[in-house]
């Protein structure tokens, strides 16, 4: 897909469902000459239903967008989420293009289903709650892709690590250490794996396994899966415990589950332990220390000890990588460490020296 910036007026949107989405006062016109050109970033055959947002999917620099019902839009361009303050729309318009949304996702939200995630094509991702479970109104959160997808010299260029810390990410690549990439939501676990999976020979098959396919490989072999959720009569599912197994059948050379948040950690981890070395997959902690825990909580839902746990992640994971997202919106490469077991047979994190070498 071929991008182009232009400068385009910042006009009024209309919702889905027909209602207008009411955007603050046009500007006169020596303020308009006063505003600098917006460059925004124009994508091909945009479906109508995207339109209310354009403005702010076209802007290159927005990561995700939050619409908490009527009381407005909150836009982060990478330096955390702010009101945009020309964003006006009642809530039963909000509602109106949640289901329209959603539908364009090839799924339903109702009072039924009141929280549904799907992926639009072109990769944006989209979650959305209604009330009453969303109390203050329904709530939309979407999540626009970035069209680049840096490699590991551009994420050293912005800063993520220095020098030394990238040529010993891609050495671990090119051993076929196995990787677990950690950090908050929004932290750039996703980007980073992409930037090492994209370091791998291209020899490889790698096959992703994601709940929401968001994964962007520059790497001529990838098979991607995405889970499956229930039809409105609660049939047809295929979780991600199914899909790992089924990756399997497929040989991959490279076997990679884009978030572990339930049982399937345990299928990713046998996985990994049965000759699948070269794989990884991302976590959500609030630091490096923190994962032991994580991983605790996540191998109960799995039926494995704490124990029984520890011995499985000491063997499949070579390396956790933190990444850290500061206030001002940076992303940074905070810690690594190696899985071992405690003397009380539990998981333990062992901290490498950083920058590792």
């Amino acid at each position: 897909m071929t991008e182009r910036f232009v400068v385009q007026p910042r006009a009024a949107a209309t919702g889905a469902a027909g209602h207008r989405l009411r955007e603050a006062p046009t500007p006169t016109s020596a303020q308009a000459a006063a505003m600098e050109p917006v460059a925004v970033r124009v994508l091909p055959d945009r479906h109508p239903v995207l339109e209310p947002l354009a403005r702010y999917i076209d802007d290159p620099d927005v990561t995700d967008l939050f619409i908490n019902g009527a009381s407005g839009l909150f836009v982060d361009r990478g330096r955390g989420a702010w009101p945009a303050p020309e964003w006006r729309a009642r809530e039963e318009d909000v509602r109106d293009l949640a289901v329209a949304l959603i539908g364009l996702g090839g799924r339903h939200i109702d009072d039924a289903t009141p929280c549904v995630d799907v992926r639009l094509e072109g990769g944006i991702r989209v979650h959305a709650v209604l009330p009453p479970v969303a109390a203050e109104g329904t709530a939309i959160s979407i999540r626009v892709p970035r069209l680049d997808s840096p490699d590991l010299a551009e994420l050293e260029s912005r800063g993520m690590f220095d020098a030394a810390t990238g040529r010993w990410l891609e050495d671990a690549v090119t051993r076929r250490e196995n990787l677990l990439i950690t950090g908050a939501a929004g932290a750039g676990k996703t980007t980073l794996l992409a930037a090492l999976l994209g370091c791998a020979p291209a020899s490889d098959r790698i096959v992703t396994i994601e709940d929401v396919a968001e994964l962007r490989l520059s790497h001529p072999h990838h098979v991607r899966l995405e889970a499956r959720q229930a039809n409105l009569e609660g049939a047809g599912a295929i979780g991600l415990p199914r899909l790992v197994r089924e990756a399997l059948r497929m040989r991959p050379d490279r076997l990679v589950v884009g978030e572990c948040r339930g049982e399937e950690v345990r299928e990713l981890l046998s996985a990994l332990n049965t000759g699948h070395d070269g794989g990884a997959g991302t976590l959500h902690a609030n630091g490096l220390h923190d994962v032991p825990a994580r991983l605790e909580a996540l191998g109960a839902l799995a039926g494995l000890d704490d124990r029984a746990l520890a011995r499985q992640v000491a063997s499949a994971i070579g390396c956790v990588l933190h990444i850290d997202r500061a206030e001002d919106g940076t992303r940074r490469l905070a810690a690594a460490g190696r899985p071992v077991i405690a003397p009380t047979g539990r998981l333990k994190i062992e901290e490498l020296p950083w920058p590792a070498r």
